[in-house]
């Protein structure tokens, strides 16, 4: 052990350096970025799994996996903070990807350099750092991605049954976090491809046979973990889910350019500004000598990494970053072999130049993004699609945990009053958000009121009438009336993200999204009477 830390203790070092950056970038201001529509919905899911178990499969009711849920229960019984809570597994499923980026590149190309490389990338990229920073399914699912390929090259290399096993519960763990969990499976065969088969062909047979009987074990293990979803009573809800996300089969034969070709820019987009940049240049030049010097191995990682996106294009309906976020640590590894060794001296002086040209650039420019992710996050020039979503529009949560707030203050005040708190919308954003910040307060009613409101809502107006307490949170836009001749007075006011000029959005809806905490006084329910 004395020996092992002497002539490691520089690697160790390096290694233990970049897991605590890599935790720090994940951890620090964790919920500073204002809550989505989906984390809304996954932690309110996870609140109600915990309170009743006999609805421990209700993520199935809307066609979507349960496991990210399951394990987020235990978070919430520690943390009070239920965002926090439950972004704190999505940044502690990113950090176990990192040491899968590790032992992935080691086993690979048994350069320690390469996979402290690779992992240290991984750690500052503004792509891992932003989504491993959300209570979403993705960061999970690159993890059991990851470490699926791990094990399923260790069960190649060395023929081991246990190592087989293992790798069917990261697969089963991966399907049970999200459908595309299905490219593991599809892909895992790959790395037969990394066996040194021996050259008679009785061998090779009895060699097959024995893989044959291994990846059995791989995928009934896999299958198993899937089939406990048929526990629930909407087991089918994920086929009849996937259908709205994605085209049938025959799209391939009908229009097989579109939409591959537009989302493929937005691929290249995506890569572009949060990678960042310079990165697509690094993974040129690392697909270069990868195939050039190690060319089962580059062309593996290649595999798991674009055929994946390829599909993803040709067959999504939509397009985000976060639905290729489980590709990139394919992605890092190639990168990562371009400098698996030191250079030697008779490399010249240009390539050493331009190494080191390209690894400072990188660094420059992943941090400087990284700083404005955890100062001012409005700054970020992130793609169209994630700013929309995350900071302007109506899936954008300001201001939702701050009207919570100013709700429980009222209620402290006079604990035997009923509060009753109106959300446009019945599912989301609102009311999701505010009821995981109240959930623990009978006295609080949060109901769905419904969009685009004219009027206030008879629920609203009967529960004012009762006596209750009664408030509405909407956003602006989705309020088409006054709201003065409502009767509905301004408690507070949370402005949202600029909107980008000259989208449809700015033209039609205006430069900025704002969510109001309306409280329904006595003036709204007269009008309504009469």
């Amino acid at each position: 052990m004395k020996n092992f830390w002497k002539n490691r203790k520089k690697e160790i070092l390096i290694a233990l350096f970049i897991l605590s950056f890599a935790a720090f970038l994940r951890i620090y201001k964790l919920t500073y970025l204002p809550i989505f529509a989906d984390e809304a919905i996954y932690i309110r899911w996870s609140q109600v799994m915990r309170a009743e178990p006999g609805l421990r499969f209700l993520p199935l009711s809307d066609g979507k996996q349960p496991l990210f849920m399951w394990v987020t229960i235990p978070f919430l019984k520690l943390i009070a903070d239920p965002l926090f809570a439950a972004r704190i597994v999505s940044a502690l499923a990113g950090l176990g990807t990192l040491v899968g980026i590790f032992m992935l590149s080691y086993l690979l190309f048994k350069s320690r350099r390469a996979a402290l490389f690779a992992s240290f990338i991984y750690a500052i990229s503004p792509f891992s750092v932003f989504f491993d920073k959300m209570a979403l399914v993705d960061s999970m699912l690159s993890f059991f991605g990851v470490w699926t390929l791990v094990f399923s090259v260790i069960t190649v290399k060395k023929v081991r049954l246990d190592a087989a096993m293992l790798s069917g519960f990261f697969l089963g763990g991966a399907i049970l976090t999200k459908s595309p969990g299905i490219f593991f499976a599809i892909l895992l065969p790959l790395t037969l491809t990394l066996h040194k088969w021996p050259k008679k062909w009785k061998e090779k047979f009895n060699s097959l046979s024995v893989f044959v009987f291994l990846f059995a074990f791989t995928y009934l293990i896999a299958f198993a973990m899937h089939s406990i979803q048929r526990l629930g009573p909407n087991f089918h809800m994920i086929a009849i889910r996937n259908k709205d996300y994605v085209y049938p089969l025959s799209h391939i034969l009908e229009s097989p350019l579109n939409p591959l070709v537009p989302f493929l820019k937005d691929i290249f987009g995506y890569f572009w500004l949060l990678g960042p940049a310079v990165l697509i240049i690094m993974f040129l030049v690392g697909v270069y000598y990868g195939l050039k010097e190690k060319r089962k191995e580059a062309l593996l990682l290649l595999a798991w990494a674009i055929f994946p996106l390829l599909v993803v294009a040709e067959y999504s309906t939509t397009m985000t970053a976060r639905y290729i976020y489980f590709t990139l640590p394919y992605l890092f590894i190639i990168v990562a072999y371009t400098f698996k060794d030191s250079l030697p001296a008779q490399a010249g002086r240009t390539m050493q130049l331009a190494r080191k040209f390209l690894i400072i650039l990188f660094v420059g420019q992943a941090l400087f993004i990284d700083f404005q992710l955890l100062t001012d996050i409005e700054k970020v020039t992130l793609p169209r699609s994630e700013r929309s979503g995350y900071l302007e529009e109506w899936t954008a949560g300001y201001g939702i945990k701050e009207s919570a707030d100013l709700i429980r203050e009222e209620f402290v005040k006079d604990p035997d009053k009923k509060i009753v708190v109106g959300t446009e919308g019945y599912f989301g954003t609102l009311p999701d958000g505010l009821q995981i910040y109240l959930n623990d307060l009978s006295a609080i009613t949060v109901i769905g009121v419904g969009l685009d409101l004219t009027e206030i809502p008879k629920s609203l107006s009967e529960s004012k009438k009762s006596g209750n307490k009664t408030y509405l949170v909407i956003n602006d836009s989705r309020l088409r009336a006054d709201s003065d001749a409502l009767g509905l007075k301004v408690v507070a006011a949370y402005p949202k993200a600029f909107r980008k000029e000259g989208t449809r959005e700015y033209n039609t809806l205006g430069p900025r999204e704002t969510l109001y905490l309306f409280e329904v006084v006595g003036k709204s329910v007269e009008k309504r009477d009469i």
